[in-house]
């Protein structure tokens, strides 16, 4: 069996218009009154009816970003994301449905397209937040970055036609980036000052975070890059559950892509016990990667069960 590996040691050392024609049999065709208005292009809109009909949809958008943007869980993350992609699309309808006052026209078309662009590049981001290929908001921005830089430059240029309300744009979105600790650094830890240890080998290809947790308590949690281990010395007598969560681009509370949740199934403990000539304690290791002969098995946790 192939399985991530435990090992206990005992040291001995301290996002119409419809026309209609009728034809009178064996006689010139007739049109009605109403389709000889429709026929050609619907009359524009007022710069004030355009202006709130803009105004509307804008305010749609800019909620349904701001949701997105505020999600703090990869659960609340999946549904504001479904919801945003709804209100974009109907967005981006709605305001394709529009007759924009002549001079705007161009503009306008400019920016219904970059809205329909960058609701395409959110269902595309929604599909890997279900995956965990995208797992916080910010990692839901900076894969839409472009699409939505562009949609703001296109209301941008709108909006200076006539003060229209085209900056819907309300939320940063900085460049993909790979931020890493440095191997080894503590995320929190309480007062280490016991004897044992805890040495953690990340022989994968992602960082990880280890969390570990005594009774309902965090004892401590460690940053360990990818292809590296770390030891954690002066660990405290007591039962422990190990958590651990890999991915890329940790932005101080998670990782922003390529993220999976895990915690082992057995707790370990710690025990130092003392004779006449000896002190005697646990130090345990463990491996956060299959490795052959491992005997310690591991479980998919939910994220939102997953020590924070």
């Amino acid at each position: 069996m192939v399985a991530p590996r435990l090992i206990s040691c005992v040291l001995g050392l301290a996002t119409l218009t419809l026309t209609a024609c009728t034809a009178t049999v064996g006689g010139p065709a007739e049109t009605s009154p109403a389709a000889a208005v429709s026929a050609g292009t619907a009359p524009a809109l007022t710069a004030d009816a355009y202006r709130d009909a803009l105004g509307e949809q804008r305010a749609n958008v800019r909620k349904a970003l701001a949701s997105v943007s505020s999600a703090r869980t990869i659960k609340t993350l999946d549904e504001r994301m479904e919801r945003a992609d709804e209100t974009l699309r109907a967005a981006a309808d709605a305001l394709s449905a529009l007759a924009p006052p002549v001079e705007a026209r161009v503009q306008h078309e400019a920016y219904v397209a970059s809205l329909r662009d960058f609701t395409a590049a959110i269902g595309v981001a929604l599909g890997k937040v279900d995956d965990r290929g995208i797992c916080t908001a910010g990692g839901v921005f900076s894969a839409v970055a472009d699409k939505l830089q562009a949609l703001d430059q296109a209301g941008t240029s709108l909006k200076a036609l006539g003060d229209y309300p085209a900056d819907v744009v309300a939320v940063k979105a900085a460049r993909k980036q790979t931020r890493r600790p440095a191997n080894g650094r503590f995320l929190r830890s309480e007062r280490l000052n016991g004897r044992s240890s805890l040495l953690i080998d990340n022989g994968g290809s992602r960082d990880a975070v280890v969390t570990v947790l005594r009774g309902k308590g965090k004892a401590f949690s460690v940053f360990v890059r990818r292809k590296s281990t770390f030891k954690v010395t002066g660990v405290r007598d007591g039962t422990y559950e190990i958590f651990f969560t890999h991915g890329a681009d940790w932005d101080g509370r998670a990782f922003t892509r390529s993220c999976s949740f895990e915690r082992f199934e057995k707790p370990v403990r710690f025990r130092t016990t003392y004779t006449a000539t000896q002190i005697k304690w646990h130090d345990w290791r463990v491996t956060l990667h299959s490795v052959t002969g491992g005997n310690a098995p591991t479980t998919d946790v939910d994220p939102g069960s997953f020590p924070s």
